[in-house]
């Protein structure tokens, strides 16, 4: 059974959340008070935590703060619930760490879909870790590969968007998008491209586009692959949309930045 914590100092909204979610089927908490929240939180660990914005003695970006700086409790997925939403509202909880925003009046379809969005995305990337801590160890060769090719050397360090580039770099070879990296990490298309955008200058098709060009660099430079192999192996239906695009990022197409890349290693 998982256990939500709902933080909220409205007795009427926070007691209509309790009873409905403990009818879904979850354990629930339930808090009057931002620091009420932050001990129950830290006492329980609960699987998610939905909080309100605004409340007299701790605000939720005060609790969402708190709670960041505690290991144990870092990683809680949180939903903030609030009256209104400005995109400074949005831009300050996406910087501490929000993982959603619900406006109120809220209901309680929507708080239900917003939970099981995330929590069903908490379960598939627990998974995903667990899968890739027992992978087998690599060769040498192949860390040499992944240091030219890999996530280290194209994605920046940032906790907030570990999620985005551990997808990006498992899918990117599939023809994915915006709203396929979105659904896959629990947030809106709108939500996830104000993140990015804030933590790296850069856009999620950005991120991917970028990723696939570290892959075509270093095929092209360790392989035999023809143009065509490659275009597919790494995202691409269409060749010559892979060749504009490459184009784009290294004012040479392909074939003439393979043959280069050649002369330059003989020479």
């Amino acid at each position: 059974m998982k256990t939500i914590l709902v933080i909220e100092d409205e007795a009427q909204t926070r007691e209509i959340f309790s009873r409905c979610l403990n009818f879904e089927g979850f354990l629930v908490l339930a808090a009057e008070s931002g620091t009420r929240g932050v001990q129950l939180a830290k006492s329980h660990i609960p699987d998610l935590i939905v909080c309100d914005i605004m409340m007299p003695d701790m605000d939720g970006y005060q609790v969402l703060s708190t709670l960041h700086q505690d290991p144990k409790t870092a990683a809680i997925p949180f939903i903030f619930l609030t009256a209104k939403v400005t995109m400074a509202d949005l831009r300050q909880g996406m910087e501490l760490g929000a993982d959603d925003y619900l406006t109120k009046p809220c209901t309680v379809e929507h708080l239900l879909a917003a939970i099981t969005t995330r929590l069903e995305r908490q379960a598939v990337l627990k998974q995903w870790y667990i899968s890739n801590s027992q992978a087998s160890p690599q060769t040498g060769s192949q860390i040499k590969e992944d240091a030219d090719a890999g996530p280290g050397s194209i994605f920046p360090h940032s906790p907030k968007l570990d999620q985005v580039f551990r997808f990006i770099e498992a899918h990117y070879h599939q023809p994915i998008s915006l709203s396929d990296v979105a659904q896959a990490v629990g947030y809106s298309p709108a939500y996830l491209t104000n993140l990015v955008q804030t933590q790296t200058g850069r856009t999620v098709k950005r991120w991917i586009i970028e990723r696939r060009m570290a892959q075509a660099r270093w095929l092209l430079a360790t392989t035999a692959q023809t143009i065509n192999q490659i275009a597919e192996s790494i995202g691409y239906t269409d060749v010559s949309y892979f060749v504009r695009q490459f184009r784009q990022f290294h004012n040479a197409s392909p074939q003439v930045w393979r043959t280069t890349e050649a002369e330059i290693a003989v020479s």
